[in-house]
């Protein structure tokens, strides 16, 4: 059973999340924040699988928040689920911690699947999304040229590294190149730790930076 902390200062919002989730068999709602000093209260009282964070809160909002998490060592995934999709708000909440990032006008099978698969460590980002952050970081050619690639990468490592940097997830990773997705995941946290990268929005950065060009 996947443990989800609801995150939001609209009650109503968080009333329709409840009873989304709760009309699963594998996920449940452990608690309600109204803001982020009730988030990180409650992350430490409960500590949940995952918190699906709102960004503008009174208070303590969600970027604070998440940072305080995630320097508090909470194990729990961080997705933000928001109405705004722009730079401006994006950037901070990854640069704080968040592990994915989705808009309120989500489809409510698609909101299920991301809480599932965030839980999981899985990076919930659209392609196009994540081609935006990387087309933020990597933005001079001093920058491609920073990062070394490691020599002791394997063939399959390379095919699952290029496959993070375009934006997809294990599940997509695994159909693609014909693997379960417990070998892909073997696969990417053995990248990680070749790599230096303690994430997969970094892991897609590092893909980009070193691709043969």
């Amino acid at each position: 059973m996947i443990s989800v902390l609801l995150v939001d200062d609209q009650r109503l919002v968080r009333a329709g999340l409840r009873m989304l989730i709760e009309s699963t068999d594998d996920l449940e709602v452990v608690g309600e924040a109204a803001n982020g000093v009730e988030a990180i209260r409650l992350t430490a009282e409960l500590a949940p699988d995952l918190i699906l964070m709102d960004l503008r809160m009174p208070g303590l909002d969600g970027v604070a928040a998440t940072e305080s998490i995630v320097r508090s060592g909470s194990h729990a995934n961080i997705l933000v689920l928001t109405t705004f999709d722009d730079d401006d708000h994006l950037f901070p909440a990854l640069a704080a911690g968040a592990t994915g990032y989705l808009v309120k006008d989500t489809e409510p099978a698609d909101l299920l699947a991301a809480i599932r698969r965030t839980a999981e460590g899985d990076m919930l980002f659209s392609p196009p999304l994540l081609r935006r952050l990387v087309d933020r970081v990597v933005t001079t050619r001093d920058a491609v040229e920073s990062e070394i690639a490691p020599t002791d990468l394997t063939a399959r490592e390379q095919q699952v590294l290029t496959l993070v940097g375009e934006g997809f997830g294990n599940q997509e990773i695994a159909d693609r190149l014909h693997l379960g997705v417990t070998t892909v995941k073997t696969h990417i946290a053995n990248l990680m730790e070749k790599t230096g990268r303690d994430n997969r929005v970094r892991l897609a950065v590092y893909a980009h930076r070193t691709a043969p060009r």
